[in-house]
């Protein structure tokens, strides 16, 4: 493949035309002035020696020379170079979940970006070993294929996002999967499949897949990202939370059971991603263990540059135009071989000109991918807010030359710049220490500081600044920072004190609430106890009176049966008496 690194130069082959229209009319004006001393065949006998022809060839030679050294500016290059390098290191595959659960900020700054963080120091601890990406949702499919071209990973890293993935869910078996299937067919290496998620697998069949892998001599790592209480879902580009079909809250918490079941069955471990950096060691330290083995591996890095062929084309045509003579040669008729005509001159001006400038853009071009120039082209790209293609460039000029601090700096802007706020700090501290210009070591300090003060770090930040202020007194913006983080910090350790005062009295309300409960309980169980025995002592009473003694059934019972005898009396007597008739008279 044949390209050019800076194309924009082939606009001077304008000139050319130009140059050519420009000789033919100078050609015709000649012709004209000629014609007054006389008849053009009348001139030509009077001229024997002069060419009409090796002027032109001399024109036109200075012109493709010309045309080359153009070429030459626009930098051709052609192909790839590649290398084959053994080295002894482990296969990784990093399966990367970017759903939008992803997008969750219970973990600093979001789940997402935690999980790029984690896996870009992770490919700064690698050294001869081979990376690969995959990125799942609903569906998986392969970012970047393995390999040892850790620039390319960053970059690759950088682009992820959750819009890439058209079919939302979280499929964990379908990306283990495609892992395996993904690594080289080398035998006796370690291979792990590293699995960065929120654990909500919606799909099933993971741990089968998890078991497959082990059984294929891999080892699976779940790495858990979030919260166990779960965190609402940012939408991007808005500061609303992502809501369901009822207009609630969507709420994404971390299911540590399932991952840690998943590792189990692929023979490897869980670990629980948070604010800090023991994940990243546990994970160093467990792919440590992993067997290495040496292979063999195919580099493919920039396109080579191909103007030395067009420099040695540009050089012989000028040379040839050098020995070209303007009249015809008198090799033949006499020994005057280098007698010129006095115009010839003009022409060997030109050529020396010519290649003095060709000599001063070799050396420029044959070094044109130093670290200089890629520190350019990453300025160029930052200017246009291409922050991605920045930082592979800066990256680029800190492998050419890893003691440029310029270089070391500008990446770590360009990693602030796309808030990896933690990778930004790492490069500004590397910056400082390789730096011997105070006022720009200052600056690293200063930028440590900014992140520091982003993340409420106040102590930090105020510690950078005053670095900072060491360095570069005159800085009245770092004064200010410094004097704001010092305001903040205060405020801060008061809201503390606040809450702590708060936590403490709501201990002490909840004792003396328990207490008071306690000892109203106690008074309310005698109180009760009090009524329930008065209760049974006014029943024990009222049955006490209700009950007879026998004297006193047996004087009723003789009084119900004196009555008795009364009554019957009566009675007879009353039937012993004579009955009156009565009549009904007719009248």
């Amino acid at each position: 493949m044949f390209r050019f690194e800076d194309p924009i130069y082939l606009y001077l082959l304008i000139l050319i035309p130009v140059l050519a229209l420009i000789r033919m009319m100078t050609y015709w004006n000649q012709k004209k002035r000629l014609r007054k001393f006389g008849e053009p065949a009348l001139l030509k006998e009077l001229m024997p020696n002069v060419s009409r022809f090796r002027p032109q060839v001399k024109f036109w030679l200075l012109e493709a020379a010309l045309a080359l050294l153009i070429v030459m500016l626009a930098r051709p290059q052609m192909g790839t170079r590649i290398s084959h390098e053994k080295r002894t290191g482990i296969e990784t595959i990093i399966a990367m979940d970017i759903s939008n659960s992803m997008l969750a900020e219970d973990v600093a700054p979001s789940r997402l970006d935690r999980s790029k963080m984690m896996v870009e120091n992770l490919v700064d601890h690698f050294t001869n070993d081979k990376i690969g990406l995959i990125v799942f949702a609903g569906d998986a499919f392969v970012q970047l294929p393995i390999t040892s071209d850790y620039v390319s990973a960053k970059m690759f890293l950088s682009n992820i996002d959750p819009s890439m993935m058209g079919t939302q869910g979280t499929d964990i078996a379908a990306a283990i999967n495609m892992a395996i299937h993904s690594f080289t067919q080398e035998e006796g290496i370690g291979k792990a499949i590293i699995v960065i998620t929120d654990g909500e697998d919606h799909e099933g069949g993971a741990i089968e897949a998890a078991e497959d892998a082990k059984k294929r001599g891999m080892r699976v790592y779940l790495l858990g990202v979030g919260s166990t209480s779960g965190a609402p879902i940012r939408m991007p580009g808005t500061n609303d939370y992502m809501k369901d079909n009822t207009g609630n809250t969507v709420m994404s918490a971390l299911n540590e059971e399932m991952c840690k079941q998943i590792a189990e069955a692929g023979g490897g471990a869980y670990i629980h991603v948070e604010n800090n950096s023991m994940a990243q060691q546990q994970l160093n330290s467990e792919l440590d263990k992993l067997s290495k083995k040496e292979t063999s591996t195919t580099v493919y890095s920039d396109y080579d540059e191909q103007f030395q062929a067009f420099g040695i084309l540009a050089l012989l045509l000028l040379i040839i135009e050098i020995c070209i003579l303007d009249r015809k040669n008198p090799l033949l008729k006499n020994l005057s071989l280098f007698k010129r005509r006095p115009r010839s001159e003009s022409s060997q001006i030109v050529v020396l000109i010519l290649v003095s400038l060709l000599i001063s853009l070799i050396p420029q071009t044959s070094v044109a991918q130093t670290d200089r120039h890629y520190i350019r082209q990453g300025n160029k790209l930052f200017r246009r807010g291409n922050y991605a293609d920045a930082e592979v460039s800066y990256r680029k000029a800190v492998e050419k030359n890893p003691r440029n601090p310029q270089a070391v700096f500008n990446l770590g802007d360009a990693l602030l710049a796309q808030k990896k706020d933690s990778a930004a700090v790492a490069q500004f501290e590397q910056a400082a220490k390789l730096e011997t210009n105070p006022y720009r070591k200052s600056l690293s300090y200063h930028n440590i500081g900014v992140v520091c003060q982003q993340r409420r770090m106040y102590g930090e930040a105020i510690e950078a600044y005053k670095q900072s202020l060491r360095l570069d007194p005159r800085s009245d913006e770092t004064r200010y920072n410094l004097e704001l983080c010092k305001y903040l910090q205060k405020k801060q350790q008061q809201n503390q004190n606040k809450d702590q005062n708060k936590d403490q009295n709501k201990d002490q309300n909840k004792d003396q609430n328990k207490d008071q409960n306690k000892d109203q309980n106690k008074d309310q169980n005698k109180d009760q106890n009090k009524k329930n025995n008065q209760q049974d002592q006014k029943q024990e009473q009222q049955s006490d009176k209700n009950q007879m003694s026998k004297e006193n059934a047996e004087q009723l019972l003789n009084a119900v049966l004196q009555n008795e005898k009364q009554t019957q009396d009566r009675m007879k007597k009353a039937m012993r008496q004579p009955r009156r008739r009565q009549v009904e008279k007719n009248w």
